[in-house]
């Protein structure tokens, strides 16, 4: 049973069927999923959904499905870790890591909005499905798409890593590398969504797709006893997802589904070469000036944000901040995550880390606060951005050992 009554206006409220939209025709606000909360609260409970299987779907009432799920139906589900050796190198007593760079099927939290979005996709009975992206989402709407037996269009900017891009052809998609950055390629890509009957997930199809999103805060809040934390830290792109985790936590507070009230502060992180949203909060504003991308965090160089205006107003209505990370302190921070917490994550995470770590400096985030930092994708996509040595070879005999042993001692 489908609980959505259709789509509405962010900002002037008016409203659209269920249909592969962009957005308002009146003021070109993005549209969101508008739900019978009414209904949802009648049939939703703590009770019924741990009763489920572990998967986004046991919250399948607060996602824009008419229907079952025909891929995806392993997603979500990621482990949310307690953090305490992290937690002492940055100085604060009571942190959590929610770890989707173990996601199904291709190690980052966009196997939630694709699942979601592609789902939906088969429900409109588009021919194709596609996006723009700077990696993560290609790896994910490619997978998907091989897995529903849909043909896939994946545009990507020119220099994105090798490993996201052999990630995505691996699946058989038509990848489209186009000489610009990321924003370049989202417009091409809205170009193509009124021309072709197919479903770009992250243009077309944009209001069901950012609601797979929302199962990140749903399962931090289930995860942690069905209370919503005091601090949560999110890398920050197009700014949906610190957005919609946010909504997330809200709508569970709407029905009846938590211990607390939701007092959550949102804090966002990015890189410190593509940091339009973070200005805008640094600024006391919620406008976005828009910025050429330059850094390593390439998942995360998305200089015109689609949903900057809205994740800056989330961040101050919160009382929350937002920091941004040199390429330097992004690696440090990727390194400081895997030899605390054995967890590699790629340069998103290095990022959020990074600016984790400032945010307590500065008393933002308080030594006794719940914090949840999201890690949302796998070092093993981003291996060049970290420079290890690679170790020194040894004779096989225990006096070479030995040397080898005492050198790096002395190191």
């Amino acid at each position: 049973m489908s609980f959505v009554n259709g789509l509405r206006c962010r900002e002037c409220g008016r409203e659209y069927p269920k249909a592969p939209i962009a957005g308002c025709e009146d003021c070109f606000a993005p549209l969101e999923v508008d739900y019978d909360y009414a209904a949802i609260s009648k049939a939703l409970s703590r009770e019924e959904i741990a009763s489920r299987d572990f998967s986004l779907w046991r919250y399948h009432e607060l996602l824009p499905l008419d229907g079952e799920p025909v891929i995806g139906r392993a997603s979500g589900a990621t482990p949310l870790i307690r953090a305490d050796r992290l937690a002492r190198e940055l100085g604060i007593e009571n942190l959590y890591i929610k770890n989707d760079s173990v996601n199904f099927p291709t190690l980052s939290f966009k196997d939630r909005v694709t699942a979601v979005a592609i789902n939906k996709a088969i429900e409109f009975k588009l021919e194709a499905v596609g996006c723009a992206s700077t990696g993560n989402l290609a790896n994910s709407v490619a997978a998907n798409a091989a897995a529903a037996g849909l043909p896939s269009y994946i545009f990507i900017p020119d220099n994105l890593e090798k490993s996201k891009v052999t990630a995505t052809q691996v699946y058989g998609a038509r990848v489209i590398a186009v000489k610009g950055n990321y924003d370049q390629v989202n417009r091409l890509c809205s170009e193509i969504a009124d021309r072709y009957p197919w479903g770009l997930v992250n243009v077309n199809l944009r209001p069901f797709y950012g609601e797979g999103s929302k199962t990140f805060g749903y399962e931090i809040a289930e995860q942690l006893g069905w209370i919503a934390p005091d601090a949560v830290v999110v890398p920050m792109a197009g700014g949906s997802l610190i957005s919609k985790i946010h909504k997330g936590l809200r709508e569970f507070e709407q029905l009846g589904l938590l211990k607390n009230e939701v007092s959550t502060r949102m804090f966002g992180a990015q890189a410190a070469g593509c940091n339009p949203i973070v200005a805008a909060v640094k600024r006391g504003s919620t406008e976005i000036q828009p910025v050429k991308p330059q850094t390593i965090a390439k998942s995360l160089a998305i200089g015109n944000p689609a949903d900057g205006y809205h994740a800056a107003s989330i961040i101050s209505a919160s009382g929350g901040w937002a920091e941004d990370a040199t390429d330097e302190e992004i690696i440090a921070g990727i390194r400081l995550l895997a030899e605390t917490q054995g967890i590699f994550t790629e340069t998103a995470g290095g990022v959020t880390l990074a600016a984790a770590q400032k945010l307590i400096k500065q008393g933002r985030i308080k030594p006794n606060d719940l914090t949840v930092i999201a890690i949302t994708g796998n070092g093993l996509k981003t291996q060049e951005a970290v420079e290890i040595e690679s170790p020194a070879a040894i004779e096989p005999n225990i006096a070479d050992f030995e040397r080898a042993i005492a050198r790096a001692a002395a190191v």
